[in-house]
């Protein structure tokens, strides 16, 4: 699942150099769709997916302990789904929190398409939006950050994102991160501490690290 972006430029372009094909706007070939199903908090759903997308044969190790490991929202909150795919963890929050309203991020162009199709099947299509980077409008922020970041596309990119997506959160908000720990979990916590933001581990399972980030603390002034 993956996304970046810049505010003033070209936000997805950290994304644009990664090798790996669903990191492509536009995936090469032919597409072809299937049917997979996945449990979420207990409810079972049906999803469309397809080639050259973020785990297309159904639901990553990582994003299925990022979901087991959590509660999902409750009340109103303004949620992003950052590197969204075919939207399994937008979906699941939308279907569990009938008040949330998700924004549903990514650069690959086939995966918003599966992500809107599924909303719509799902009927919740007027509660998210499937969106690329440069579509969400500046300034908007949100209670709810979720995410399983792409670790692949290297260390600069990465912190790109994070340092475009995660100052978005509302005072009070949280993010909820899933990385391997093989692939600098621990770093990557040590990391967002030295930049200013609240960072905990709030699980551990499968070689995987659930994170909970929190914004960064406003400067006081005199």
């Amino acid at each position: 699942m993956s996304t970046t972006g810049q505010p003033e430029r070209s936000e997805d372009q950290p994304l644009r150099r990664a090798g790996s094909h669903y990191f492509s706007q536009d995936p090469t070939g032919p597409e072809h769709r299937r049917q997979v199903e996945v449990e979420v908090w207990g409810r079972r759903f049906g999803l469309t997916t397809a080639n050259g997308v973020f785990a297309g044969d159904g639901l990553d190790r990582g994003t299925e302990v990022l979901l087991r490991e959590s509660t999902p929202p409750v009340g109103s909150p303004r949620v992003l789904d950052l590197g969204c795919g075919y939207g399994p963890i937008a979906l699941g929050i939308a279907l569990a929190c009938p008040g949330a309203r998700v924004d549903a991020v990514d650069v690959n162009g086939r995966a918003l398409a599966l992500c809107r199709d599924n909303a719509s099947a799902l009927g919740v299509a007027d509660r998210v939006r499937a969106l690329r980077p440069d579509e969400v409008e500046t300034g908007r922020a949100y209670d709810e950050i979720w995410s399983n970041p792409p670790i692949r596309i290297g260390k600069e990119a990465l912190h790109t994102l994070l340092l475009t997506w995660l100052p978005r959160l509302a005072p009070g908000g949280r993010a909820r991160l899933v990385v391997s720990k093989n692939l600098g979990g621990d770093t990557l916590q040590r990391w967002l501490v030295e930049q200013g933001f609240g960072c905990e581990r709030a699980a551990s399972s499968k070689g995987f690290r659930v994170l909970l980030v929190t914004p960064r603390a406003t400067p006081t002034t005199a």
